[in-house]
């Protein structure tokens, strides 16, 4: 049955039965007529999609411009997601972005972008062939500008010598150290919260976790997967010569002058190790507990009864990335005031707050959060 824009095909174009019947043969079981019309090649293509946007009042182009589309107006678009609901950001207009998109009804897609510019969205119509070579084109020309915008900086990392003469003894190291410095700002440029290094039997994929879904960024070649392995081992003080058993470190960065705070875990497997970074931005602002979505009850009961008693446990949990960090520090913040002392032991620390005593752990020398909640106690807390 057709929906949406595939009733629009039918109603405002002046397709011959002959047309019709080639773009039917051109969809795939579970497609759309819109997907069929704008895979297929040619002028008539052309000819129709320019008559449907006629007839809606729509723009349309054919040749895209790719040159003339800024870099810094599809910095916080990934391409994953560009590809995926086929949109483009093409032009900026003052008051409004015009966006490339084969589907203008999708409004959905058109009003999320709305949001992230804080401007009127206006589509403007082209075939889905020509989109995906623009979002192609565009993509690579941002990646090669970026890497002149900002560098990563490397804290210290405190290496010791011969981990350094191992990684400054590969004629391909430069290269290498290239890459992931491009992986990791990708991932922050983009968002992404978690980083997964995967090796396979005869591949390996670096794929970044973006608004909770994973999407495949890239595959680097497989005779790179122990210098990739390495030189982000050494960045997280892992020990590069353990390969059996599962490790845990921490990689500080500064990326286009945010604090970045990088969880790294690598687990042995059949292929080699896997990794997996999760990335914390420390600049991030602290919310307050009402922007957080409670409930009236639920607000209520945390602000005038748990938090004001100076005693008990309050346990906040939930699956990754579902906000106990943020409310725990949204909790913290609320109770914050001169007149009490308060101590925290955390595993990492990822926000700072002034007037709170904030204890990273360091199981390494001891410090674990048993540890910690000891020497608490004879801290007047």
């Amino acid at each position: 049955m057709a929906t949406g824009i595939d009733n629009v095909l039918l109603k405002n174009t002046s397709m011959s039965e002959e047309q019709l019947g080639s773009v039917m043969t051109l969809a795939v079981e579970g497609g759309t007529m819109r997907d069929a019309l704008l895979a297929k090649e040619g002028s008539s293509a052309d000819e129709l999609v320019q008559e449907l946007c006629a007839r809606m009042g729509l723009q349309y182009i054919k040749d895209i411009p790719v040159s003339d589309i800024p870099v810094d107006l599809i910095l916080n678009v990934p391409i994953t997601f560009a590809k995926k609901h086929e949109i483009l950001p093409f032009r900026d207009e003052g008051n409004r972005v015009v966006v490339l998109t084969t589907n203008p009804l999708n409004t959905r897609i058109l009003d999320d972008l709305r949001v992230l510019y804080k401007k009127r969205t206006v589509p403007m119509m082209t075939t889905k062939s020509r989109l995906l070579d623009a979002i192609n084109r565009v993509y690579e020309k941002s990646s090669a500008a970026l890497q002149g915008l900002d560098e990563i900086e490397e804290e210290d990392y405190d290496l010791d010598e011969p981990i350094i003469d191992l990684l400054e003894a590969g004629e391909d190291d430069a290269p290498v150290i290239k890459l992931v410095n491009t992986l990791l700002f990708r991932a922050v440029k983009e968002k992404a919260s978690d980083i997964h290094v995967e090796p396979y039997e005869k591949d390996m994929v670096v794929r970044y976790r973006i608004d909770g879904v994973l999407f495949d960024i890239f595959k680097p070649p497989k005779k790179l997967q122990n210098a990739i392995t390495s030189r982000i081992k050494v960045m997280g003080n892992l020990n590069i010569a353990e390969k059996r058993l599962p490790q845990d470190g921490r990689i500080p960065l500064k990326v286009g002058g945010k604090d970045i705070d990088i969880r790294l875990n690598s687990v042995p497997t059949s292929f080699g190790e896997r990794l997996v970074m999760r990335l914390q931005d420390r600049s991030n602002v602290i919310l307050g507990l009402e922007q957080l979505g409670f409930n009236e009850y639920s607000l209520d009961k945390l602000n005038n009864d748990l938090l004001e008693r100076s005693y008990g446990i309050l346990l906040v949990t939930g699956p990754t990335g579902s906000g106990k960090s943020t409310t725990l520090y949204a909790c913290l913040s609320k109770i914050n005031s001169p007149s009490v002392n308060i101590l925290t032991v955390e595993d990492p620390v990822e926000q700072r707050i002034h007037g709170i005593g904030q204890v990273q752990v360091n199981s390494k020398i001891g410090l674990t959060f048993a540890a910690g909640l000891r020497a608490f106690l004879r801290q007047d807390p």
